[in-house]
């Protein structure tokens, strides 16, 4: 399934992942990381479609990896009768 992962000790809690994400997958949690900052937390692999907005708008790199979800190739196989 399509994810994320967030590294809590990078995050700053800019929550620019939180508002630009189109459906909504990613929250501010109530964790507290060891800078003080109260980091994103992905919600849920039901919605995330892994376009990888999160990862482009975030500051610091490192903090977001986007996992897309590899969809078997099909092939097209022709029947001669």
């Amino acid at each position: 399934m399509n994810h994320i992962t967030i590294e809590p000790e990078e995050c700053k809690g800019c929550r620019l992942c939180v508002e630009f994400c189109p459906k909504k997958c990613i929250a501010i949690g109530s964790s507290i990381n060891k800078m003080g900052y109260q980091y994103a937390e992905f919600k849920s692999e039901k919605c995330c479609t892994a376009c990888g907005i999160c990862y482009y708008v975030c500051p610091e790199p490192g903090a977001i990896t986007v996992f897309a979800e590899k969809k078997a190739e099909k092939e097209a196989v022709k029947i001669d009768e």
